[in-house]
């Protein structure tokens, strides 16, 4: 199994990476969190791995945390719930905000992300919650007060983009050019209608 990945960052997008180990390029789907958290093409990056093996294909994904990682193996492990649904959660919230919703039953917030529906969003409630634990909600009660206020803009700014039905990337994208524009003294209800405007 391939645990993680060492070496020069050739290429990144919000959904993948290219790394160049040694002369091999390995290419691995990321998550939208772990898009923010690389370094510039060129530079030294070392990314957390996961194997997925199925009959029809062998896919890499990888993470830049291992709260990241962790979660997306649990995630697998819910009925239903494919790498690609996988990826999704990760993307629509931080691995710290899915953890809370899960544990505190929260369907609202996690059927806000797209793709996600009512149904599937109780099973990673009911499957999960005991798995997630005490710990999951702790973190998630100290999440506002770890984040800057800048960070937690973006993130609500975000979610509202996707709650209005933009897909991550579009939401990721359209958010980030417009605190580019407005400066990081902007409301978050200010960033969405400017989001709205370039999206």
């Amino acid at each position: 199994m391939i645990s993680f990945l060492r070496g020069k960052l050739v290429a990144a997008s919000p959904t993948h990476v290219i790394v160049d180990c040694n002369g091999v390029g390995y290419e691995a789907a990321i998550p939208l969190s772990s898009y923010d958290k690389l370094p510039a093409p060129g530079g030294d990056v070392r990314i957390l791995t996961y194997f997925h093996v199925r009959e029809d294909a062998q896919l890499l994904f990888g993470f830049m945390t291992e709260a990241e990682r962790g979660l997306f193996k649990l995630l697998l492990g819910v009925s239903g719930v494919g790498p690609k649904i996988a990826l999704t959660l990760l993307g629509g919230m931080s691995a710290i905000a899915l953890k809370g919703a899960i544990v505190s039953n929260d369907i609202k917030s996690l059927s806000r992300i797209k793709g996600v529906g009512a149904k599937t969003a109780e099973r990673l409630c009911v499957e999960l919650r005991d798995k997630v634990g005490a710990l999951g909600a702790a973190e998630a009660a100290g999440m506002r007060h770890a984040l800057t206020a800048e960070d937690q803009k973006l993130n609500d700014a975000i979610l509202a983009m996707v709650s209005l039905g933009y897909k991550q990337l579009e939401a990721h994208k359209a958010v980030h050019a417009a605190i580019a524009k407005l400066g990081a003294t902007a409301t978050v209800e200010e960033l969405v209608r400017q989001a709205l405007k370039a999206a």
